[in-house]
């Protein structure tokens, strides 16, 4: 496995995913860097829940500190000890992870919350989710982008961008958890000298 998956470098890498998520959902509040959607309660309902920012960036900084402890702590039964606190920091982290793909993965299926100029007049409405099962993703149709919105502008461009940026912090928080917790589990059962498995 790849050095970054390392105790020594995970935890910067954490650290910098978490800051990433956190931005990039503090942007979904404010389409077109502006605020007064977010004054007129006119935001995607995915993004005012702010998964990416206590989630996986909350969170997965709490996580840090277990990925981040000593693994050359004397005697074998606290070494034991520090590897299962590792192991309960990363499954937060996962759960956490998993359930902020899984809001984000939402919102950005469903579409962006805009002013729609539908049969009954300019509303404001998500056009673009889907109506039925058998409906083809706007997401595999970029011409209807163009025409669905009103304002924001390049709302949905904005959405999916910064959804999808979350959404591979969520992955990428996912695989490293779950490295930890292999590593982790490894060196409960094995002790020191022994859990060296996540180097390159």
């Amino acid at each position: 496995m790849c050095s970054i998956c390392s105790s020594k470098y995970l935890p910067v890498v954490m650290i910098l995913l978490a800051v990433v998520s956190t931005l990039a959902n503090l942007l979904l509040l404010f389409p077109g860097f502006t605020y007064k959607y977010l004054l007129e309660n006119n935001i995607t309902p995915e993004a005012t829940w702010c998964t990416g920012i206590w989630a996986s960036g909350f969170v997965a900084l709490v996580a840090i500190r277990g990925f981040g402890s000593n693994d050359t702590k004397k005697g074998c039964c606290q070494f034991r000890a520090n590897m299962l606190c590792r192991v309960a920091y990363a499954v937060v982290a996962l759960v956490f992870a998993g359930l902020c793909f899984q809001f984000n993965s939402t919102g950005l299926t469903r579409g962006p919350l805009c002013l729609h100029n539908g049969t009954e007049g300019l509303k404001w409405d998500r056009p673009l989710r889907l109506m039925n099962l058998d409906a083809k993703s706007y997401l595999y149709e970029p011409e209807r982008w163009a025409s669905a919105c009103e304002e924001p502008h390049d709302v949905i461009v904005w959405n999916i961008v910064l959804f999808a940026t979350i959404m591979a912090v969520n992955g990428l928080q996912a695989i490293f958890c779950v490295v930890q917790i292999l590593s982790a589990v490894h060196g409960a059962i094995f002790g020191p000298g022994k859990n060296k498995v996540i180097h390159a």
